[in-house]
């Protein structure tokens, strides 16, 4: 049996509490220091209530927010790559371009996700 992580050591309640707190620190960290992230949630804060006026139901309005709350993800994701990357090197290397790379397309496929889905909705 292999040792788990030292720093799993909080089970039930206690563990929720301590991830919500650890949750809502890498949102203020991200948007402290990440300008597109801040763009994003700035674009985010215009389209989610925008979604209410424009969905005719409730599975247009779900999917509209959707894939704008899977930018905000995929940013924080790229985000944490970045800074890992960061950490481990800032030296030049393919690898770690490669990783920067595929994290910076990933955000872009979510926002052109957030066209064609907000497209395909108003389009009816």
């Amino acid at each position: 049996m292999t040792e788990g992580s030292p720093f799993k050591g909080q089970t039930g309640l206690r563990r929720v509490w301590n991830a919500l707190h650890h949750s809502l620190a890498g949102l203020r960290e991200t948007f402290g220091a990440e300008d597109a992230f801040r763009q994003e949630v700035v674009l985010a804060a215009l389209l989610i209530p925008s979604s209410f006026i424009l969905a005719r139901d409730g599975v247009s309005r779900a999917l509209m927010i959707g894939s704008v709350l899977l930018v905000l993800v995929v940013e924080l994701l790229n985000s944490a790559i970045e800074a890992t990357v960061d950490r481990i090197s800032l030296e030049r290397h393919p690898l770690a371009k490669r990783a920067k790379d595929v994290g910076s397309a990933a955000v872009l496929l979510a926002l052109l996700n957030v066209v064609a889905v907000w497209s395909c909705v108003l389009a009816g």
